[in-house]
């Protein structure tokens, strides 16, 4: 018998999407601050101190919980979503990017997930939120995104985002794929996570990838994600503080004289 609440669901959308969960009476779902989008009438919301999972049991077990999630990067609290009615009622989050929505039964995967730690949206309640070190000296040095990672654990569903499309891709025992950190969405337990430092002077300098990738090696399934959130905002920075100029474009300066932008 599971012990975290069994909830349905349905995602709704293609590229900008949203979960859809139907709560049997009682049954609550946690979500993190911000991405509720709509509710039936019936549920009742409440702010919770850390991930409301069965392993908070006291202040220290909430303090604590709480303080995994503050070195994540998330919020302090959680809200927690509750069936109050007779009958099944639904509640449904939303993405805060374009990209794609990921369930995760974790009673058959594991019963852990680590995933980046801004990818989570919400789970059943009783699915423990926390944090993952990777434990590796050049990992932890040099990993950048990867190196602080959220693991869920438990027998219910979760739900995380990605950015853009999503590839699901299963190693076998030894297997091993190179990645751009931010790329990873999250990846069963069993999958053994490293850091390569990338080679060579050109490399380093011209390349433009980073010095630094990751090497996912199994047994294990991974989810990877087109579109980083960090490297679309990477992106629009560099546009928005180039004041307008078309980067490489011989009328860069006439597009400029016809947009009312003299530049002098």
């Amino acid at each position: 018998m599971k012990s975290n609440h069994e909830i349905d669901y349905k995602i709704i959308g293609n590229e900008m999407q949203c979960v859809e969960v139907e709560l049997d009476p009682t049954e609550t779902v946690m979500a993190e601050p911000g991405s509720f989008m709509m509710m039936e009438n019936g549920i009742e919301m409440q702010t919770i101190f850390g991930d409301g999972s069965n392993q908070q049991n006291g202040l220290l077990g909430k303090l604590f919980s709480a303080g995994k999630r503050l070195l994540t990067g998330e919020n302090l609290f959680m809200t927690a979503y509750t069936n109050i009615a007779d009958g099944k009622k639904r509640v449904t989050f939303a993405a805060p990017y374009p990209g794609k929505i990921i369930p995760l039964d974790l009673s058959v995967l594991g019963g852990s997930i680590i995933c980046q730690k801004d990818a989570f949206l919400c789970a059943a309640k009783g699915v423990s939120i926390g944090i993952e070190f990777q434990k590796k000296l050049g990992t932890g040095l040099f990993g950048g995104e990867g190196f602080i990672m959220e693991k869920l654990e438990g027998d219910g569903m979760a739900f995380v985002h990605s950015g853009g499309h999503v590839i699901e891709k299963i190693l076998q025992p030894g297997e091993l794929i190179k990645i751009d950190t931010g790329c990873i969405v999250a990846f069963t337990r069993e999958v053994n996570y490293d850091i390569q430092f990338i080679g060579g002077i050109k490399n380093t300098i011209f390349g433009g990838e980073g010095v630094f990738y990751a090497t996912l090696t199994g047994p294990g399934k991974v989810w990877i994600q087109t579109l980083p959130i960090s490297r679309l905002a990477s992106r629009m920075l560099s546009y928005g503080s180039s004041k307008g100029r078309e980067e490489g474009s011989v009328l860069g300066g006439l597009g400029r004289m016809i947009d009312g932008d003299n530049g002098w």
